[in-house]
C-alpha cells in the first residue's frame, strides 16, 4: 500500500516523497478506525485490517479502484500466511467501500466497518488536517478564505455521508464530528473577521 501512495504521490505532485502524503494518511487513519470499530461491534478483525489496508490500493483507477483493489487481494493474499478463507470476505468489504454516501445499507458487518472507517477518516477535525495540505500542495486553498469556502462546500455531501453510517459507534462519532468540523471552521471564520474583539 505504501508503494501505491507513492506512485500516486508521483503522478500528482513529481514525487514518491511530497511533503504530506494524503492517500497514506488516509490509509494508516482508516486502518486505525476500523480496528477500533471491530473491537466495539465484534466484525472479524483479521477481515477488516486486511480490507482497510488494501481499499485504495488502486486508486488510480477510478472510479473502478473497489473492484480494482478486491481483484488485488484476491492476488496479494493468497502469497502470505493470511486466511486462505477470509480473502472472499476480505475482497467484498473492499468492493463494497465506494461512494460517500449510501442509498441501501450494506448487510455485511466487515463491509460496513470499512465503509464507516473510510468515511470516518473523511469527517471532522481529521479531514481538515488531512484536507488542508493536499489543497495547499494542488493549489486548491490559496488564501485561508479560500481554504474555509472548499472546507464549507463538503457540507454539501458530509449530512449524508453521516446519515449513511451503519455501525452505532460509527453513526455516534459521525455526528460528534461534523459537529466538531463545523463547529472549528465557525470559530476561525470569526477570527478572521475579527468577531472575537467584540464584547
Amino acid at each position: 500500500m505504501l508503494q501505491a501512495t507513492e506512485e500516486e504521490a508521483k503522478q500528482r505532485f513529481g514525487t514518491t516523497q511530497p511533503l504530506f502524503n494524503y492517500r497514506w494518511e488516509h490509509v494508516t487513519a482508516v486502518v486505525t478506525l476500523a480496528l477500533k470499530l471491530a473491537e466495539l461491534t465484534g466484525a472479524d478483525a483479521e477481515v477488516v485490517e486486511a480490507a482497510a489496508w488494501l481499499h485504495d490500493i488502486r486508486k488510480e483507477a477510478g472510479a473502478k479502484h473497489p473492484q480494482e483493489g478486491a481483484k488485488v487481494a484476491h492476488e496479494i493474499l493468497p502469497t502470505t500466511d493470511f486466511p486462505q478463507e477470509k480473502i472472499g470476505h476480505v475482497a467484498r468489504a473492499i468492493r463494497s467501500h465506494q461512494g460517500l454516501w449510501r442509498r441501501k445499507p450494506l448487510q455485511d458487518l466487515e463491509s460496513q466497518v470499512l465503509w464507516d472507517a473510510d468515511k470516518l477518516a473523511k469527517i471532522g477535525l481529521t479531514s481538515l488536517f488531512h484536507f488542508m495540505p493536499l489543497m495547499l500542495m494542488k493549489g486548491n486553498a490559496r488564501t485561508t478564505e479560500e481554504f474555509i469556502a472548499n472546507a464549507r462546500s463538503n457540507n454539501k455531501w458530509l449530512p449524508k455521508t453521516v446519515a449513511s453510517m451503519h455501525t452505532a459507534p460509527a453513526q455516534k462519532a459521525a455526528k460528534k464530528r461534523l459537529k466538531q468540523f463545523n463547529k472549528l471552521l465557525n470559530r476561525l471564520e470569526a477570527e478572521l473577521n475579527g468577531a472575537d474583539l467584540s464584547v
